[in-house]
């Protein structure tokens, strides 16, 4: 019996090692008009505040959505509590809709995207100024692509059944360095979400905007594509940053993760500080540093603790250690009204777990660029027919069928444990359905909405008609788990909330910044 095979029966013994998975979703959405242009109009005020209101809020801009789920120990609930948020957003947006696509396709001009308000209090202040800086240093098109985010955390059960008994620190520490394995696998195996899930191989022209691209477009009318990508979201002229680039951040244990995050925010950058952070009394960035602060790092994951008011993300890791991981690489699902299915959730269920009980050396720059060039190559040209990826950096090298194959061989085993927690068979139905997509490629999101686009005349054309479906189908649901009451009484309370904040100030905005970078100086 394999490792593997031995910590799978260890934690499957107890069901609720399995049962108990914590689940949270994060998704975004550009708002727009019946005539196909960005919104311009602010944050509906049925919605109430956009700093406190827990469940949406907004993202860069002000027609930037971004819907947020609690912690939920059950998918179909997980994904109705999701249905329900929007539902309410629909009753406050009048005649506007939601763009059902990652890529915008109606940015004609950059400077009229409103950047997202927060109100007068210096914490409201210091979110706007953080997107001030990044339209400053990468322009507003590339902060309006939307995503989904998928907040992971195994239960006590899980962990309990891993490692036995533990003191309260050894347990933190034990728990950190399985979440940091568990992000070296994602690094080496995770091109399969963008494979299976990447919904972004084409693009309306006019997000380019002059921008200079290496890649080989092609074209139907407005639309440019690539005949085998899946996620041009995740490639260079979308969710990447090349300044970063040149940082070193390692994910062999938590204080090499915290020590390469730490030098990130205080290095200076050349090409920021010509940009100017306070000019003629106005500020333009946050400062000038490659990172205005942490949350500006680009990666498709993330370890993660819930935060204490007023604690840094690093600090909050640092107190406490890793909690749960944020997966970041997910596009919009243009085949869901929410952006996401049960299918994709019950994936990364399966995926997340074989990487946490997979084994996980630890991981240099070199390897980490080899993994990185697989990303790449699966995210322009990953349905292509042979396609070959690296395993490591030794030249060894297999089709994404074949490695993927593997990878699936051991992802049933778990499917067949996750089923046998839960009754049912819903986790070896999603594995049966992916793995017709690795034999056949045109069956993946990326297949189906190129294919798609291509018979609309052009990406516009799709993300429209199922913008007009998904308004309708949204604003027909029937609550499953909140209320319209419950849902207006966050609104109304959330408001209250940012007043009492912006009442709470005692110091200037200068001040707050200072305090704030004070461990920068």
């Amino acid at each position: 019996m394999t490792d593997f095979a031995q910590r799978l029966q260890q934690v499957a013994n107890n069901p609720d090692a399995f049962t108990q998975i914590g689940r949270g979703l994060e998704r975004e959405a550009l708002r727009f008009t019946p005539d196909g242009q960005l919104s311009e109009q602010p944050h509906p005020a049925g919605l109430g505040s956009a700093l406190t209101n827990k469940w949406i809020t907004t993202d860069f801009a002000e027609s930037l959505l971004e819907f947020i789920t609690p912690v939920s120990r059950d998918v179909d609930t997980l994904l109705d509590q999701l249905t329900d948020i929007h539902h309410y957003t629909f009753t406050q947006m009048g005649d506007e809709k939601l763009w059902p696509l990652s890529m915008p396709c109606f940015v004609n001009n950059e400077e009229s995207i409103v950047l997202a308000q927060y109100g007068s209090s210096n914490s409201g202040k210091m979110k706007t100024l953080y997107r001030e800086g990044l339209k400053s240093r990468y322009g507003s098109a590339m902060q309006v692509i939307s995503g989904v985010h998928f907040n992971f955390s195994f239960s006590d059960e899980f962990w309990e059944q891993l490692f036995g008994e533990q003191s309260e620190q050894e347990r933190q520490d034990s728990v950190s360095d399985a979440y940091f394995g568990l992000v070296r696998n994602y690094y080496r195996f995770g091109w399969l979400i963008p494979y299976f899930f990447g919904a972004s191989p084409a693009l309306c022209s006019s997000f380019l905007q002059g921008r200079e691209t290496q890649l080989p477009f092609e074209n139907i009318d407005q639309t440019l594509y690539l005949p085998y990508a899946t996620s041009l979201r995740l490639s260079d002229l979308g969710y990447t940053n090349n300044a970063q680039s040149s940082l070193k951040i390692g994910f062999n244990d938590l204080d090499e993760y915290l020590l390469g995050l730490k030098k990130a925010i205080r290095t200076p950058s050349a090409e920021f500080d010509a940009l100017g952070v306070k000019v003629d009394g106005e500020y333009r960035q946050l400062n000038s540093n490659v990172l205005q602060i942490e949350n500006e790092l680009y990666s498709p994951i993330r370890p993660k603790r819930v935060a204490l008011n007023g604690e840094k993300p690093s600090e909050a890791l640092a107190r406490g250690g890793v909690e749960y991981i944020e997966v970041r690489s997910l596009d919009v699902n243009p085949y869901s009204p929410t952006g996401i299915t049960a299918d994709q959730v019950r994936f990364l269920d399966l995926f997340l777990t074989w990487s946490v009980l997979s084994d996980s050396a630890p991981m240099d720059d070199a390897e980490l660029a080899c993994w990185r060039d697989n990303w790449n190559k699966i995210i322009t040209e990953g349905r292509k027919p042979g396609l070959e990826l690296q395993i490591g950096c030794q030249g060894e090298r297999l089709t994404q069928n074949a490695w993927g194959k593997r990878v699936f061989a051991e992802l049933e085993q778990v499917a067949k444990a996750m089923d046998t927690a839960a009754g049912g068979d819903e986790y070896q139905q999603t594995c049966a359905r992916l793995n017709e997509c690795l034999d056949n490629p045109e069956l993946t999101i990326s297949g189906q909405l190129l294919k798609d686009t291509k018979q609309a005349g052009g990406i516009g054309t799709v993300g429209c008609e199922l913008a007009a479906k998904y308004r309708k189908q949204l604003l027909d649901h029937q609550y499953k788990v909140y209320s319209n009451e419950l849902m207006a009484q966050e609104a109304a309370s959330s408001i209250e909330t940012q007043k009492k904040i912006e009442a709470s100030d005692t110091v200037s905005f200068d001040d707050f910044l200072a305090d704030y970078f004070a461990d920068l100086s």
